[in-house]
């Protein structure tokens, strides 16, 4: 009995640490112990009026900001948002999420919102991806692409966030399902180091900032099975978006003649305006209502990187009837002409 009693306990040693190097190579432990999530601070940003500008451009014609966190009225053009409830919050009304996402109230009231977070808890929940309270923040939230936004510009946001009116409207906590709850608790990373003002000094180096912090490949990039961006098609649109628009997916804007190589500068700038790509109008869910307001210079310089994008074949066309597409494998418009 003592020799079979020994032999149990190697034999459970040994799935202990079978198992234990399985999780380390894997998955990691961090869905067991939590985000990598830095301490913060009592740091307080000072409001300037430059600040508040800055920060008023970027959250509502740039970042996003105010596109996710306000409600909507998805039954009028342009998906104009609820009078009197800027950064109030909603649920995520976009089907085939892995679970119910609310988008938080993030105007000051001091019960509802974030009256009561420090503005370092706001600086690490935007580009850092810990919420106020210490848990991940599903990375619909963009703060990956965040992590590139300056100090300066972080310092803008966080001021003209503390200074919208309060809203008292209460939104329930997002629940995700088994397992993504605890995977997406290895994304999030702390961001230690300033994060210097970026080089703006050419429109390509413009539009390649600009572009990321408004987040233009997470719509116009198609995922995989496993909720991950297909690199191969980074730009090439497929990402199918249903919802109380409908049901439309993200165009190619890559050069590639299944793409925009007949946009000039005038047609997309105009798209951007008015929603309008010449007689043809665009799906509300494409969020051209706040991205008009951006500047000539932006908007110019977005272009121009996007302009220079490695051409990608794959047709996307909403005017078809979704079809499956070998290459993104997802069910879109001309998806079987590909």
């Amino acid at each position: 009995m003592k020799k079979l009693g020994k032999i149990l306990g190697w034999i459970l040693l040994t799935l202990a640490v079978a198992l234990a190097a399985g999780i380390t190579f894997t998955i990691g432990w961090r869905p067991f112990l939590g985000p990598r999530a830095r301490t913060t601070t009592a740091r307080t940003i000072e409001g300037t009026p430059e600040r508040l500008a800055r920060g008023k451009y970027l959250a509502e014609n740039v970042s996003g900001c105010m596109e996710c966190h306000t409600p909507h009225d998805w039954s009028s053009r342009g998906s104009v948002v609820a009078s009197g409830n800027l950064g109030a919050g909603e649920e995520m009304p976009l089907k085939g999420l892995p679970g119910k996402i609310f988008v938080p109230n993030i105007t000051p009231d001091v019960e509802t919102g974030a009256g009561s977070w420090t503005d370092d808890q706001l600086a690490r929940a935007i580009r850092e991806g810990v919420g106020h309270d210490g848990r991940a923040l599903f990375n619909l939230m963009p703060y990956e692409h965040y992590r590139t936004m300056s100090d300066g510009d972080l310092a803008s946001l966080i001021v003209y966030l503390r200074a919208l009116p309060p809203v008292k409207h209460e939104v329930p906590r997002t629940e995700m399902i088994f397992p993504v709850k605890y995977l997406m608790r290895n994304v999030p990373q702390p961001v230690i180091d300033p994060v210097p003002v970026p080089d703006l000094s050419t429109p390509l180096k413009r539009g390649a900032y600009m572009t990321n912090i408004a987040g233009c490949t997470d719509c116009h990039t198609p995922m995989d099975a496993h909720g991950q961006r297909i690199a191969a098609l980074d730009w090439a649109g497929g990402f199918v978006l249903e919802g109380p628009w409908g049901r439309a997916a993200s165009s190619n804007l890559t050069t590639d003649p299944s793409g925009i190589p007949y946009y000039d500068e005038k047609v997309f700038m105009d798209a951007i305006r008015t929603g309008h790509v010449q007689a043809r109008a665009l799906n509300p869910i494409m969020p051209f209502a706040f991205y008009s307001g951006m500047t000539d210079q932006d908007l110019s310089a977005i272009f121009a990187y996007v302009h220079q994008l490695s051409p990608v074949k794959h047709r996307v066309d909403n005017s078809l009837p979704p079809t499956f597409c070998k290459v993104c494998k997802q069910m879109h418009g001309g998806g079987e002409q590909n």
